[in-house]
């Protein structure tokens, strides 16, 4: 019993100093790989790089403390960071302030669904996730992954569309454009040393050796050169009027917001007091207030494209300060400084007195040192209602990732694997990792395989991991400072190519044809419906469960005959001539209120089709459960066989079943001599009254009373 509550204690078993060492090395070596890859990953999520670490803190540490699988490497994976973006995205700006507190706040909704599915042992809901449908998912989110980190590997800065293909092609068209090429070279060097590594020596930490070269180079050269400047240090007036305009559009939607706000407490107080004419004039305000706001976000795109789209030339001043002219139009007698200069424009105003200026490359910039406070999230109800449906689904997406790794981790140490177990791991990781600034994690496969791989006995590796971070948090922070974007885009796009897996479609179509369209189709409506990637699992979803409720409606009804081999096959699957007065039906599924009007109009059916059937056999070895609509079903079908002077039995008759036909006294009614053990025995027993007096000649039932 403690030993499932605190799952840890058992690690300690036969423990000793070359267990100890083996998971140090192992825990030193995934750290390795963790700490840049968090940081593109929590970038991928919309939150600062450097919360992958906060999210790489705590999660690996309580995860295998209370998991079942003792080399899960857990924490930011690529698939649950783009799930975050797309669900955070409706409700706040990425990186700012409100949309890092939701982000917490979802980590901590999902370590209470997955606790509770855990401590429950609901761990078989995640079956509700088919294959195909996941197949599909992560191609399509692999694919979504990788092409959203384009414009960083580009250099280029775009507003985001309402679909994600809408923004690539923004992407491409600014990339048209202008593209910084020194930021898309030390992108393409980092997949180059990347690469390069992994073919030559796999055990060699290819992604830590990009980020530390990449790193030094961007300090050594210079890559980040950004500045300072005021507005009138920009001699092109078009500028001027863009950059008006869209603080003014700005400021008019901070307003509108306002009044929105107001607007919402009065809807309430006004549906409080039950005023139906006061409710329909703030809803004719709140609509013109929405109509007013997205007129001025359009503006403010539109403006906001311009100045993003403006290069600039800077002439430096004897005082050192910057002139900023229009590319290629330097008066005469300036010499520019060589570099091409852009305004940088986010969501908010731009300062007038201070203008921020890129000259060069993005890099990640300051990142703070030390360890975050460790408090409880603040919690928003309304926020949290929105996210219930998000959390669901990037609970059952992370635990299925998780336990897959775990499961075939299992396989090759031998190691006993609780789902449920790993339920609550992963669960109170989430919890406590939320407490520590975290967004939501998950299992890795790439840092579970490299912990393999490294020696890892226990889970104490990832205790070696967690204060590896820690130590990086307090120490190496400001070694972080130049590493470029590019590069981290770079990670995220090589972690995700493992994921693209087009054998995945021709293995579930080979499988069955229906398998492999809803593999595809959910491929297609989560890539078409991004970043709303809820809906293409949605459509996945809901198309299994058609196909199975179709299915079970519908299940196969075969009529047996024998082959050339002896045994019973599907007559019409194997084209076997059939028994002219006996029919021996095969039911393969469960009989239930569903199907139950099925199985009546099959052998009604088979009655209506051959005049010379006397006898009808169910063959019941298919026929695992039984409800009250298939009991009465079974009974009518039995009236009405033998009203129409033919007679009916039954073989093949489980456990479960024959107890529903005896408490329900249908065994009486059908007649104990008329249940067999086996088709054999059925078929032996009725053959010859079948066929008295008939004219039939070499049935092929025959064989089988011979045999028998």
């Amino acid at each position: 019993m403690l030993s499932r509550i605190i799952p840890f204690i058992g690690w300690f078993k036969g423990y000793n100093m070359a267990a100890l060492r083996a998971d140090a090395i192992a825990g030193l070596t995934v750290a390795l790989v963790l700490i840049p890859q968090s940081m593109a990953y929590a970038q991928l999520a919309g939150m600062p790089a450097y919360y992958g670490l906060y999210a790489s803190f705590l999660p690996p540490l309580v995860a295998a403390l209370f998991g079942s699988s003792r080399q899960l490497a857990t924490g930011p994976v690529a698939v649950v960071s783009l799930m975050t973006a797309a669900s955070l995205e409706p409700l706040a700006t990425a990186g700012s302030e409100g949309y890092i507190a939701y982000a917490i706040l979802l980590a901590l909704m999902v370590g209470i669904f997955q606790l509770l599915l855990g401590v429950l042992k609901l761990g078989l809901v995640v079956n509700f996730l088919s294959h195909p449908v996941v197949n599909g998912f992560t191609n399509a989110a692999a694919i979504i992954i990788a092409s959203s980190q384009l414009s960083k590997m580009f250099g280029v800065y775009v507003d985001k569309a309402d679909h994600h293909y809408e923004t690539i092609i923004r992407v491409v068209e600014s990339a048209v454009h202008y593209t910084h090429w020194p930021t898309l070279a030390m992108g393409a060097l980092a997949f180059g040393i990347m690469i390069v590594l992994k073919r030559v020596n796999p055990k060699i930490p290819n992604v830590l050796v990009a980020v530390v070269v990449t790193t030094a180079l961007s300090w050594g050269l210079g890559f980040n050169h950004d500045a300072k400047a005021p507005l009138e240090s920009i001699r092109v007036p078009a500028v001027h009027e863009a950059i008006n305009g869209f603080n003014t559009a700005v400021a008019g939607i901070d307003d509108l917001a306002t009044q929105r706000t107001a607007l919402g407490k009065a809807m309430k107080e006004a549906e409080k007091g039950g005023d139906p004419v006061g409710i329909l004039d703030i809803e004719h305000d709140q609509s013109v207030v929405n109509v007013k706001m997205a007129r001025l976000k359009l503006q403010a795109h539109e403006l906001r494209s311009e100045l993003r789209e403006t290069l600039l030339t800077g002439v430096e001043q004897p005082d050192g300060s910057l002139l900023f002219f229009a590319k290629d139009a330097i008066p005469a007698g300036m010499t520019s400084d060589g570099r091409t200069w852009r305004v940088k424009v986010g969501n908010g105003r731009l300062d007038t007195a201070a203008l921020k200026m890129m000259g060069g490359g993005a890099v990640v910039g300051s990142v703070p040192s030390g360890i975050p406070a460790i408090s409880a999230p603040s919690l928003d109800f309304e926020v949290m209602l929105h996210l219930v449906p998000f959390a669901a689904i990037i609970s059952l997406l992370g635990f299925m990732e998780a336990i897959s790794i775990a499961k075939a981790m299992a396989a090759k140490t031998g190691q006993r694997l609780d789902p449920n177990q790993e339920l609550i791991g992963q669960g109170l990781a989430n919890i406590l990792g939320a407490c520590g600034k975290s967004y939501p994690a998950s299992g890795s496969f790439s840092r579970s395989a490299v912990n393999l791989q490294a020696g890892a006995v226990t889970g104490m590796s990832s205790v070696f991991t967690s204060l590896m971070v820690v130590i990086a948090l307090l120490f190496f922070t400001p070694l972080l400072y130049h590493l470029p974007q590019a590069v981290l885009a770079a990670v995220i796009m090589m972690a995700v190519i493992g994921l693209i897996n087009a054998s995945g479609f021709i293995h579930a179509w080979k499988a069955q044809w229906y398998d492999g369209a809803i593999s595809i189709l959910s491929f297609l409506c989560t890539l078409a419906f991004a970043p709303h990637l809820d809906k293409g699992i949605m459509v996945g979803v809901v198309l299994s469960l058609l196909v199975f409720l179709y299915k079970s409606m519908r299940p196969r009804v075969a009529t047996l005959s024998r082959s050339e081999d002896k045994s019973l096959r599907d007559a019409t699957a194997f084209g076997l001539r059939e028994c002219r007065h006996i029919a021996l039906v095969r039911f393969d599924g469960p009989l239930f209120f569903a199907n139950a009007s099925f199985l009546e109009d099959q052998i009604t059916e088979r009655m209506m089709g051959n005049d010379k059937l006397r006898h009808i056999i169910i063959v019941a070895n298919g026929i695992n459960d039984m409800d009250a609509s298939g009991e009465e079903a079974l009974s009518l079908i039995v009236d009405r066989v033998r009203s129409s002077g033919l007679d009916i039995s039954l073989c093949g008759v489980n456990e479960s079943v024959m107890a529903v036909l005896e408490r329900t006294h249908l065994l009486e009614k059908i007649g104990k001599d008329h249940v067999y053990a086996t088709m054999e025995n059925a078929i032996c027993a009725t053959h010859e009254s079948a066929h008295q007096d008939g004219q039939e000649d070499n049935c092929p039932l025959t064989t089988v009373c011979r045999l028998a």
